[in-house]
């Protein structure tokens, strides 16, 4: 631990130094990508580029922007008139009791003692009776706490107990804490706060918060704001306070519709009454799933999600309140290894979320109304939306064209640029480290929320030592895991195959596809059918400057054949072959739209009605801008062979 007063710390930020550093370096790199980006990204026909950036870009971040927009409502309109009315009726009223429940394990002694310091300090100033449950681990934390209450004076309002956890979690601590209360009997306007050891609250937190609850009946529980004292670099500051910007803007979103997607455990309030209900308490204690694949496994962490489905199941309104802040003191499982710890914690989070989602999905919309609802299927859809961009990007650039990566760059950088704007008019804040760090916690999430979802059973508590879903015996274990990878390889397989057809990158088989590989010569079309699509896609496929080798047969080509190669991104094949036999040559057949785009020297088709094209002699076709020469190949104006078939029959 790094020499902090944590009485008196306040949230952490990044250095002058490195903001401008992180600053200087992006303008450079916005620079050179827009200096140096090739115009035939931005061309007209390049759909996959609106595919990959546009279409999906447009969803996910139209999506995004109402968020935003309900965020600034409930916080500029809807919030300041639900704080008037808590106010004027907390002025006026009190709670009857007040039960704190603080679990800590294993959490510094300086922490400790500014952690409870700040709160009995407050609950004193608040002067409803209160008694203050410590759910702790260790000995000395009762010396501490002692210590505090000395400092105090021992406030007559204030009374506290000590209740030393099991060691195999939080869950049990705090059913143990909750089966306390319920033994005192609580009215229905008791309230229950429920915070973590590491936690500071602020002067005036408990009255500020907690009349909300006198002035709505049907309010179940409340959540506030966080900031965060870090232990770490600069790197590891912005990243905490990013993450509490992110969870402010979709906090105050479904606040909207006085709904949350989680009641956070760092500091969350409910009506004592429902948070002693045994369904409650059994809940928190045993919370589990069924799952087809998994079977039945109880859940480690994640209590805060457990007791937001509770309400949430009950339909019970939750409210965030966005101008009372509590602090929490962070660091990282490994404080030198940025990148494993924070994917750590990640995947615990994200583990915890999926584990309810599901069956919170499953309660409907007329629990939580449409727009909660949808926030959930949200959850679901958009760990699959978010890699579309980057797979599409990285194909795009491996077999089309190069170029590609950097026109994606370019958006990263204006489409997170944008978005730390946005968290920063709302966080009061803005740090340049947001805008690699959006695409980091985006692009990563993702790929940890789809790895998790096929493994959501594997749990693990870093600071606890704890894990917990998988089954016993090591066999049956390793058969979920497998099961867990091959799953999830269908699934990263079918969105890797499917963006690569709709993205252009990968087209189904044709004919003369069928044919190399068979080895057989490729069907007759009939007289109305033509090889307009294949033989453009042919070309667009071909290596730069490249040519279509065709093998013996007849082919017919007509004016929609241009309009095929105009809608494509990019030509790059420059010609197109023959098989060159005399006795079984290719031939292809031109319909009276194309003839005319076809030359021999100074002779078009259409003039000349057929046209055999050598390599000492080639033919040339004019084709959307592109010029393709035409070797080795019979040319024929469309009717004309017909007119040789009738002839050799009359003859014969």
């Amino acid at each position: 631990m790094s020499h902090i007063n944590y009485t008196r710390a306040r949230p952490s930020k990044a250095s002058v130094a490195t903001e401008a550093t992180v600053i200087l370096l992006l303008a450079a790199l916005t620079l050179l990508l827009v200096t140096h980006l090739p115009g035939e990204v931005f061309h007209p026909g390049s759909k996959s580029f609106i595919f990959a950036v546009g279409l999906i870009g447009a969803w996910r971040y139209s999506w995004w922007f109402v968020q935003a927009v309900r965020s600034v409502w409930y916080n500029r309109r809807m919030f300041p008139r639900l704080r008037a009315e808590a106010d004027a009726v907390g002025a006026r009223e009190t709670p009857d009791a007040l039960y704190i429940l603080c679990t800590s394990f294993r959490i510094d002694t300086e922490v400790t003692f500014a952690v409870y310091d700040a709160l009995i300090r407050d609950a004193a100033d608040y002067g409803v009776p209160t008694t203050l449950f410590a759910a702790i681990a260790d000995r000395s934390d009762v010396d501490i706490i002692d210590q505090v209450m000395e400092e105090h004076g021992w406030p007559d309002n204030v009374s506290v107990r000590y209740m030393f956890q099991k060691g195999d979690g939080k869950r049990s601590a705090m059913a143990e804490v909750l089966r306390a209360i319920s033994r005192c009997m609580p009215t229905h306007r008791s309230l229950l706060v429920s915070m973590d050891g590491d936690i500071r609250i602020e002067p005036g937190t408990l009255e500020r918060s907690l009349s909300f609850f006198l002035a709505k009946d049907d309010l179940g529980a409340i959540t506030t704001n966080n900031n965060a004292v870090v232990i770490g670099n600069d790197v590891t500051k912005e990243w905490y306070d990013l993450r509490y910007a992110q969870r402010h803007l979709v906090m105050s979103s479904t606040s909207v519709s006085e709904r949350l997607l989680v009641l956070t455990g760092r500091y969350s309030a409910f009506r004592a009454d429902l948070a002693t209900e045994p369904e409650f308490i059994e809940l928190v204690e045993n919370d589990h799933v069924e799952h087809w694949r998994f079977g039945n496994f109880k859940f480690l962490s994640g209590d805060d999600k457990s007791t937001w489905f509770w309400l949430l199941k009950h339909r019970w309104k939750m409210l965030y309140l966005p101008d009372v802040y509590v602090t929490g003191f962070e660091e990282l499982p490994e404080r030198r290894r940025f990148f494993k710890s924070t994917l750590d914690l990640m995947r615990r989070w994200f583990g915890n979320m999926l584990r309810t989602n599901g069956r919170a999905i499953a309660l409907g919309p007329s629990r939580m109304g449409w727009f909660t609802w949808w926030s959930l299927v949200d959850q679901r859809l958009s760990m699959w939306t978010t890699l579309i961009g980057p797979t599409i990007a990285i194909m795009l650039t491996l077999f089309v064209r190069p170029s590609f990566i950097f026109a994606y760059l370019l958006w990263i950088l204006m489409t997170r640029g944008l978005t730390s704007l946005v968290l920063a008019w709302q966080r009061g804040r803005w740090s340049a480290l947001w805008v690699p760090m959006l695409y980091y916690n985006q692009l990563s999430g993702a790929i940890l929320k789809t790895y998790v979802s096929f493994r959501f059973n594997r749990q693990k508590w870093s600071r606890q030592g704890i894990s917990a879903g998988e089954p016993d015996d090591p066999r049956a274990a390793r058969r979920q895991r497998l099961g867990g990878h091959f799953i999830h390889a269908l699934y990263l397989g079918g969105l890797i195959f499917v963006l690569a057809v709709f993205g252009g990158i990968m087209a189904p088989a044709d004919r003369l596809s069928i044919a190399a590989m068979t080895g057989a010569q490729p069907e007759t079309l009939e007289e109305d059918a033509a090889d307009n699509r294949w033989l453009a896609l042919t070309l667009a496929d071909a290596p730069e400057g490249g040519s279509v080798h065709l093998p013996a047969g007849h082919y017919r080509i007509d004016a929609r054949f241009n309009d095929q190669v105009a809608s494509l991104d990019r030509i790059r094949g420059t010609s197109l072959h023959g098989y060159g036999d005399p006795d079984d040559p290719t031939t292809l057949e031109v319909g009276t739209g194309l003839a005319s785009q076809i030359r021999f020297g100074d002779t078009t088709l259409a003039s000349a009605g057929k046209f055999d094209c050598d390599a000492q002699q080639p033919c040339q076709i004019q084709l959307a801008g592109h010029a393709i020469q035409l070797t080795a190949l019979s040319l024929s104006l469309e009717g004309s062979h017909m007119e040789d078939n009738a002839l050799a029959q009359n003859r014969q």
